[in-house]
């Protein structure tokens, strides 16, 4: 199967994700700057939420990229990474709305390890779909990022119950790991067509 058409697919589901978390931004009622203050934690959390949300799109399109057919296998793991992104308005906003509270922090980290382990299963099938001279596995290496960012995460499900604005640091801290451009992929890319 051509992989365009699991390209188009997921960058619409995407999109869709990242405008139902613009919508749960509610206009403040005031004029003064000063009613913006109660909307601040809900702006956060859609903040550090577009930037996830963000990540995975720049990262899928890459790990993409070095696909060269679509499997059976492959378009159930993409689902099941689109499922757990999906679930990112409904965490942002309890997040956001409760002002970073335990529950709603704990469960956001939930969702951050579940979408990560589901990309994780994805890039295993490309992987393994590519055989032992894989373009992916060549160009992710030890994928030190990859392996950290579960930990961080349930680390951070855990505190969220003790200190929330801990958890919150280490989310912040995971995006931010993530943020650092990762040239990898596009360098074993560029190798292969020289």
């Amino acid at each position: 199967m051509d992989k365009n058409r699991l390209e188009a697919f997921s960058d619409g589901v995407i999109a869709i994700i990242i405008t139902i978390m613009v919508l749960e931004l509610k206009v403040p009622h005031g004029e003064n700057i000063s009613a913006l203050a109660p909307l601040l934690p809900v702006f956060l959390g859609y903040v550090l939420s577009f930037i996830y949300v963000g990540i995975y799109w720049n990262n899928h399109h890459h790990m993409l990229k070095t696909c060269r057919k679509v499997t059976g296998p492959m378009l159930w793991a993409n689902l099941h990474l689109l499922f757990w992104l999906s679930l990112f308005p409904f965490t942002t906003g309890w997040m956001g709305e409760n002002h970073f509270a335990a529950a709603p922090s704990a469960l956001y980290g939930v969702v951050l390890l579940m979408a990560s382990i589901a990309y994780w299963m994805l890039q295993q099938l490309i992987i393994a779909s590519q055989g032992p001279d894989s373009l992916l596995k060549k160009a992710i290496g030890s994928d030190w990022k990859g392996k950290l960012s579960p930990v961080i995460y349930a680390t951070a499900i855990a505190l969220a119950f003790w200190s929330q604005w801990a958890a919150q640091s280490l989310y912040v801290i995971a995006a931010l790991i993530w943020l650092v451009p990762d040239r990898r992929i596009e360098h074993a890319l560029g190798s292969e067509e020289n």
